[in-house]
Order: structure tokens, then C-alpha cells, then sequence
């Protein structure tokens, strides 16, 4: 008798936690330059998602790339992210990218990337790349791209 209700508490506990989808990506956006340095920018954007499950998993954002002006500067930097159950949530990615890398996006060089910014105060940021889920060995991709022309204030 003991070995039924065991095999039931078991088999309830598997069934109530299982992974009936995947979260549903809904958008990147927020983004924006967070500070600039003379030797650093730091730019900031948020991933929303949304989880209907009952058990949470964690997301990697490991292969996301920061394009100005289609010129790759920067890699997106952040730590696991571990995602709540049943729950919207949106993940800070930030990235550093060095004000070098940053100006010298123009084919003209840095003189002419510097004076672009300065008479436009504007650059083209493009993040892309991909956030992976992983639950139970269980993984899945997401693909974020998104581009959005920034001002900079100097």
C-alpha cells in the first residue's frame, strides 16, 4: 500500500510541473545609452518574455552582437537569467562598448564618425543575435533583432 501512494504522490508531482509550452518571446526594446565615458558607452536594452508554465528554466544571451552603423562593436554581457514560473519577465541586456569601436563605425574613419555624430547626434544601433532557454535539457532559440536609431547627447 505504501509503494501506491508513493508511486501517486510521484506521479502527481511529475504531471502538476510539466512543461506544457515554451515562453513566448514579445519583443526587445527600451533601448538606450545608460552612460559615456570618454573611454566607455554602456547601452542597455530589455528583452520581454512571457512563461505559462509552471516551472521556471534559465535563459543565456551569450550570442548576442551590438552593430553601430553595421560596424559589430560590442557583444552583449549578462549572467544566466533564471526565468519565474507563470510570470512575464524581461531580461536587462547591456552592453560596454568602447568609444573607439563606437566613433570609428563611419567609413570615413574616427574624425569622420565623430563629426556624423556631432552634426546628426544620432547613430543606427542594431542588437542582434539569439537568447537560449534551457529546462530539464530541454532548449530552445529565440532570435532577437532589432534596430533602432539612437541620440546622443554629449
Amino acid at each position: 500500500m505504501k509503494r501506491v501512494v508513493y508511486f501517486l504522490v510521484l506521479f502527481f508531482l511529475i504531471t502538476s510541473c510539466s512543461v506544457q509550452k515554451e515562453p513566448v518571446f514579445i519583443k526587445v526594446d527600451n533601448v538606450k545609452i545608460l552612460s559615456f565615458a570618454s573611454d566607455t558607452i554602456k547601452l542597455q536594452a530589455n528583452a520581454f518574455f512571457e512563461n505559462p508554465n509552471d516551472v521556471s528554466g534559465k535563459i543565456f544571451t551569450d550570442e548576442i552582437k551590438i552593430f553601430v552603423n553595421e560596424t559589430e562593436v560590442a557583444q552583449v554581457f549578462s549572467e544566466e537569467f533564471k526565468v519565474p514560473a507563470r510570470n512575464e519577465f524581461s531580461i536587462p541586456l547591456i552592453a560596454h562598448i568602447p568609444t573607439k569601436k563606437f566613433l570609428n563605425t563611419d567609413k570615413n574613419g574616427v574624425l569622420g564618425g565623430l563629426l556624423n555624430s556631432l552634426i546628426t547626434n544620432k547613430v543606427n544601433v542594431r542588437i542582434k543575435g539569439n537568447l537560449e532557454y534551457v529546462v530539464f535539457g530541454f532548449k530552445r532559440e529565440f532570435l532577437v533583432d532589432k534596430t533602432q536609431e539612437l541620440k546622443i547627447k554629449f
